[in-house]
């Protein structure tokens, strides 16, 4: 059995004859640590503007989770997870999608491509970035074997992209337009407009991916439409999105029925953008009593008191606030468990965290379905570790048509029937 032994720079060492599976371990052990790491980094990035009260930053590392050991292709790696501290009593945790909790196993070669090439690996560095994975062997790949792969993602994806939904039903969606530093081709101005819901049985599940021109209302409704063409009957109850316009008209005249909620961080970000910074944590704690209030009618109170406070000072901010209060509410119509979940954006956001800070690299053009088949097998990959919302079983009341008020359902009771006169 080999040994490890701790270096003075705080990284385990294997111990024992240095051959070709020593190295080759090795050489596994750092990508994926590496990648492990530059996970932590992008989300202590995405949470920077979260601050406590007195001005600290409220994502922070703390430790590392105990050593342990993943089965890599190429034998046995120790590994360390990183753990992050959330002052704000928000309940962010970070969990690393390549080495995911409890997971004895990391994932196969094949799902770890996308992952390389949506970080900026080159087609003609490839080669070189398997052979830490799979030994010196892997080094003399060639760019068209290396590329194999993506042939098949694309396959993967049209077909799923032309899947029956007849017999689909999601109640809540999560809707974005997400903008990479990769380039497709004649891409000037182009996105990806991804689709996460919610399955009645609470489940989290990728439902659309497209590519459309800068979030417009025309690239929205053609993503849309496709949906009611194939098969997909009912709408979601509520569609959370940021302010994109595009979007919310597109929802209006496909799915009129649906309910739109406004990200809570998003509007919270285009608000401080508009302040100076001396108020910015002020002003943070008050838009947080608007959001975390119990009621709607305690929520505009809050709402009230704080265009009270800055409307004269900051009347740009009171805009961009006012101007979306019916969305930034609408969640207090719905199961108060799924609160948490139908504020933000959250789960797209985290899903493709990584794809807008590590695509810079990617200088060369890819071809659409290139493009849109690493964006799919990146959300399959994210997939395998979404859990289900709090309060799954409250969805059964929403399909039954119990209306909530306040996060809590309303239950019409029968009056009692009079007694009669003596």
């Amino acid at each position: 059995m080999r040994r490890y032994e701790r270096q003075s720079n705080g990284k385990a060492d294997i111990k024992g004859t240095p051959g070709l599976d020593d190295l080759n371990q090795q050489g596994a052990r750092r990508i994926i640590q590496q990648a492990i790491e530059a996970e932590l980094a992008t989300m202590l990035e995405q949470y920077s503007n979260v601050k406590t009260i007195d001005g600290r930053r409220a994502v922070v590392r703390n430790g590392c989770l105990p050593e342990r050991e993943i089965v890599t292709a190429v034998g046995p790696v120790p590994v360390k997870v990183p753990k992050i501290r959330d002052r704000s009593g928000s309940g962010i945790k970070f969990n690393s999608s390549i080495v995911p909790p409890y997971a004895r196993k990391s994932p196969r070669v094949s799902s770890s491509l996308p992952w390389l090439y949506l970080r900026g690996v080159s087609t003609g560095d490839m080669g070189e970035a398997l052979s830490e994975l799979l030994g010196e062997q892997a080094r003399g790949l060639s760019a068209s074997v290396v590329g194999r792969p993506k042939a098949a993602w694309s396959e993967e994806y049209e077909q799923w992209n032309k899947r029956d939904l007849s017999a689909s039903r999601w109640i809540y969606w999560w809707a974005d337009g997400i903008h990479t530093q990769a380039r497709a081709e004649d891409s000037d101005g182009q996105c990806l407009l991804v689709i996460i819901g919610v399955k009645p049985d609470g489940s989290k599940e990728r439902m659309a991916l497209s590519d459309g021109y800068r979030e417009s209302k025309e690239s929205w409704k053609e993503l849309l439409l496709d949906l009611k063409k194939r098969g997909l009957q009912a709408p979601p109850m509520l569609a959370v999105g940021d302010g994109a316009m595009g979007l919310w008209a597109a929802l209006e005249e496909v799915f009129p029925q649906t309910r739109h909620q406004r990200c809570w961080f998003q509007k919270i970000g285009n608000i401080l953008n508009v302040m100076p910074k001396s108020q910015h944590g002020k002003a943070k704690a008050a838009l947080a009593e608007i959001w975390n209030a119990a009621t709607r009618a305690d929520a505009i109170i809050a709402f009230n008191q704080f265009v009270d406070t800055y409307a004269a000072k900051y009347p740009k901010a009171i805009e961009k606030l006012m101007k979306d209060r019916d969305a930034l509410l609408a969640f207090y119509d719905f199961p108060a468990e799924h609160w948490q979940h139908v504020r933000t954006t959250n789960p797209i956001e985290s899903t493709f965290a990584t794809v807008r800070h590590r695509t810079s690299r990617t200088r060369n053009c890819l071809s659409r379905s290139t493009f849109l088949a690493m964006a799919f097998k990146l959300i399959e990959a994210a997939g395998q570790s979404w859990r289900k919302i709090r309060g799954a079983e409250k969805v059964d009341q929403l399909l039954k048509g119990v209306p909530f008020k306040d996060g809590t359902p309303v239950i019409e009771s029968t009056p009692a029937p009079r007694a009669l006169a003596a």
